[in-house]
């Protein structure tokens, strides 16, 4: 019987449903795939496309018939349908140069010979619609072609190629934020791990895949199966206190008997093994969760599950002394292991047989090394026909490039005297770019240095400004000021005059005395205080750098200062690397954190200067994490500056990271105004 594996294809990408609906075939092939009516049904529906495929005149639209309709077969289970129909589509593909096409019959052909456990022959086909993908720049089915390679290396328990191939699929998937699929491929490390028997890697990896799983809007079977596998890690370190809750989590879903018997079913399994490793629970009980778990998978038809429960049932009668029961249930165990090829369980059997039957256990010993001998030969030969695939794909290559190289030698020398000439040109051409390339190297150092220079003349200029503005307003305050206050004096002097007229003219006197003084006073302030306003140039370049990578990356963000600090009047050297220290980070929030929400914070504390980058994104383990060329960088600039740094992040919950440089403050603060002059009195 043909089996689906993981990671079968989706309906066809490269046609739009518009046209899939519109097209009749394609609809019948669609409709052959329903599998809410019945498989007769289907196979009308199918066959009615095959016929009309077979009479169609366009060889681009018949390639695309026969790629569904095998398809179609594949999932009918139908092995001869659909060898025959998959060789029709990859010959109509090869023919019109279809390369999807030719990717997906390849593709087909992978899930077929895994479903029947050929694993050569499947990642061969795997590994060609692979290439084809590559080739066309598509990543994201490129690397699910990868995943489905891995995951076959695991099979045969190459796993140092299947994590090599998985961490690709990962490299290429990570910027598409393809989640489920970075589920798939972080799931498959933890499984390549735990039998690898490195427990703490295979809890991280299957951690990782939780936290993709967060990201999808129904991930609810995923995060069973996942928290299953966790379980199953500790089952396996031998920590079964700590395997039960997650098993018991799983079991606690609503409806899982109803919706997913068969995880229902082997959760069960698993909490009644580690209830019965761990010792600490009532016999009975355990008895009982094993026997329902048995008879769920008896009910579905999980032989595969049947296997388990025999075994897990054998193992524990032979505990307590039972070893007739016990015998009974290795005897069904080894039964349905052969049933569906499982060694791994035929093996396990095997080991128990000799404390069950000791009068055969010799018999059972050879029959178990012989078959563990066997095992260990054939996934041997396999992962050497997947290292010969792989040499032989890479000597193809190798032989297509001298090929390439041997016609290129005799074009060169057909066309010698016109490439010479040629290459005289290029090279005359290249001097004079390289002579451009150093004179705008020297160029930029040079507006580098006026830059600088220009910073500087400006500080100066501003020096001056204030200096001169000081001055004028220390003349009015001081000089005209002081006079003022004598006449005013010399005129409150004349009030011992009593004629009218010296009274009146006195008082006028004064009046306009007081208003000149006045305007004087408010002269000299404005002059002062304008002295000191400021265009902060530097916070304007810093508030576009985060609002343009804000905007582009759809991030919320926020940006507070210290407005009591005279940011411009800093050095421009520190200006600058804090400028780039800001730009790396804002970089890494959207590149690799994927951040939401961003925070930028510019203070000062004592004599240091502090800058702080929080983000809400993904965060990572600082345990694990890799310092890449950009914190390689950030590092090297702090140190010029002779400051410190430090990042803080865990996974889920964000990354901070501070700057602190030393500096000298330059803190502009208001000449406070003159106190005031009481008012004239009247005489």
């Amino acid at each position: 019987m043909l089996i689906l594996a993981c990671g079968a294809r989706e309906e066809d990408q490269s046609l739009s449903t518009k046209e899939s609906e519109t097209d009749s075939i394609l609809a019948w092939a669609k409709t052959s795939r329903n599998t809410s009516i019945s498989k007769e049904e289907r196979e009308k529906w199918l066959t009615k496309a095959y016929d009309a495929a077979l009479i169609s005149k366009n060889d681009s639209l018949k390639s695309r018939y026969f790629s569904r309709i095998s398809l179609s077969y594949l999932k009918l289970e139908d092995s001869a349908a659909f060898r025959k129909t998959n060789d029709m589509a990859m010959e109509l593909a090869k023919k019109i140069g279809d390369s999807i096409g030719h990717a997906e019959t390849h593709w087909d052909l992978g899930i077929f010979f895994r479903g029947n456990s050929i694993q050569d022959s499947a990642y061969y086909h795997y590994q060609e619609a692979q290439k084809i993908y590559s080739k066309n720049n598509d990543d994201f089915l490129s690397a699910r072609l990868l995943y489905n390679m891995a995951v076959v290396q695991a099979d045969v328990k190459d796993y140092t190629g299947s994590e090599i191939t998985t961490i690709r699929a990962i490299e290429l998937l990570k910027p598409l934020d393809k989640f489920r699929e970075l589920y798939n491929c972080y799931n498959n490390l933890g499984s390549i791990t735990k039998e690898l028997k490195e427990y703490e890697k295979a809890i991280e990896f299957y951690e990782i895949a939780l936290g993709y799983l967060v990201r999808l809007p129904q991930s609810g079977n995923l995060r069973l199966n996942a928290l299953n596998n966790l379980g199953v890690v500790n089952q396996e370190k031998g920590e079964h206190k700590k395997a039960i809750p997650y098993f018991e989590e799983v079991l606690s879903a609503d409806s899982l008997l109803q919706k997913r018997p068969d995880l229902y079913a082997r959760s069960l399994a698993n909490l009644a093994y580690n209830k019965f490793k761990h010792g600490a629970f009532d016999r009975k009980v355990i008895e009982n969760q094993f026997k329902s778990a048995l008879n769920i998978r008896d009910s579905i038809g999980d032989i595969k599950g049947l296997s388990v429960s025999n075994y897990n049932l054998a193992d524990y009668y032979l505990y307590y002394g039972d070893t007739l029961t016990a015998l009974s249930y290795a005897k069904k165990a080894k039964e349905t292991s052969k049933v569906i090829n499982n060694n791994k369980r035929l093996l396990e059997v095997l080991k128990l047989y000799p404390s069950l039957d000791p009068k055969n256990a010799a018999t059972y010993t050879q029959e178990y090394i012989a078959l563990n001998d066997s095992l260990q030969m054939e996934e041997r030969k396999t992962r050497n026909k997947f290292a010969r695939i792989r040499f032989e794909t890479d000597e193809f290559i190798a032989q297509n490039q001298l090929l390439a190289r041997q016609r290129q030698l005799w074009i060169g020398i057909a066309m010698g005297l016109v490439l010479l000439a040629g290459s005289i040109f290029i090279i005359i051409y290249q001097r004079i770019k390289n002579q451009r390339l150093k004179f705008d190297q020297q160029q930029q150092e040079s507006n580098q240095e006026i830059f600088d220079l220009m910073l500087s003349q400006k500080k100066k200029v501003e020096e001056g400004k204030q200096q001169e503005q000081k001055r004028i307003s220390e003349e009015l305050h001081d000089g005209i000021l002081g006079q003022m206050n004598g006449i005013r004096m010399m005129l409150l002097g004349l009030n011992k005059k009593t004629d009218d007229a010296a009274v009146s003219q006195r008082l006028e006197v004064i009046g306009k005395l007081q208003d000149v003084q006045e305007e004087v006073r408010s002269i000299s302030h404005e002059l002062n205080y304008a002295s000191y306003q400021k265009i902060h140039n530097f916070i304007n370049s810093i508030q576009d750098l985060i609002k343009s990578i804000g905007d582009a990356a759809q991030m919320a963000y926020e940006f507070d200062y210290d407005e009591e600090l005279d940011w411009d009047e800093l050095n421009g050297d520190l200006k600058i690397n804090i400028y780039r220290i800001v730009q790396e980070s804002l970089q890494n929030c959207v590149k690799h954190a994927m951040a939401k929400t961003l925070s930028l914070r510019f203070g000062a504390e004592e004599k240091l200067l502090k800058v702080e980058i929080i983000d809400d994104g993904a965060g990572f383990d600082m345990r694990k994490g890799k310092r890449g060329i950009g914190l390689k960088n950030i590092t090297s600039r702090v140190h010029k500056l002779q400051g410190t740094w430090d990042i803080k992040s865990k996974i889920g919950a964000g990354t901070t990271v501070t700057v602190l440089v030393p500096f000298e403050r330059q803190q502009i603060v208001p000449e406070a105004p003159e106190e005031q002059q009481p008012a004239l009195e009247k005489a």
